[in-house]
């Protein structure tokens, strides 16, 4: 086991299964626009480098000088629906709970306000010392600039810290800030791209965190 000063945790597929929502929100967009909408299997693998990207995504090529008027009916939507299903992954509050007095953040490509509300709404909000969304700052994952101050800031080595998370940019914010990586493959990230990156170490579930880290 290592012994770990700060945790940084990715959100979406890695603390909360938000897949249903998003996938909803993307083809009530879609449908507004009078566009084909997606399978939910090709919506989830454009998620993962914020709103902007995802919209992009699944607009295409075809589609794409309609992007203004999708971002305003995507934001719309999902502001009202951001909790329909969107829950905790099993075993996260007890995973939380035992590393209560682990410094924690959550880093995440997803907008500050959404982030913040479904974390307050699902009772996990006081476990972290900041939230940082893609809004939050210039930069996003996996830029190293993104994490090296909160490194400075709160006082802790790189090899003192693990970034969790479920996506790639998780694994590449870990490589490019110089931290420790772990790499969890039952998320909405592709398993083998993650696998292929190398991390650290990987989880099947996220309850294995216990085991790993002190």
């Amino acid at each position: 086991m290592r012994k770990i000063e700060l945790m940084v945790f990715d959100f979406d597929g890695t603390l909360v299964y938000s897949g249903d929502d998003l996938t909803n929100a993307v083809n009530h967009t879609l449908r507004k626009l009078g566009i084909p909408v997606l399978d939910k299997k090709k919506i989830i693998g454009f998620v993962g480098d914020g709103v902007v990207k995802l919209i992009e995504r699944s607009l295409g090529e075809e589609y794409r000088g309609r992007f203004d008027e999708a971002m305003g009916l995507f934001r719309a939507h999902y502001a009202e629906h951001l909790l329909d299903t969107t829950a905790l992954y099993p075993g996260v509050s007890d995973v939380l709970e035992h590393f209560r007095d682990t410094k924690k953040l959550i880093i995440t490509n997803k907008v500050y306000d959404y982030t913040l509300r479904i974390l307050e709404a699902l009772g996990i909000a006081g476990y972290f010392e900041e939230v940082i969304g893609v809004d939050s700052f210039p930069t996003m994952k996996p830029d190293r600039e993104l994490l090296i101050p909160l490194l400075e800031r709160y006082g802790v080595g790189k090899t003192d810290t693990v970034v969790i998370g479920d996506g790639i940019n998780d694994i590449l914010l870990a490589r490019n800030a110089g931290t420790l990586s772990c790499a969890l493959l039952n998320g909405l990230g592709d398993r083998e791209r993650l696998l292929s990156l190398g991390p650290d170490d990987c989880c099947e579930d996220i309850a294995e965190l216990k085991e790993l880290f002190v």
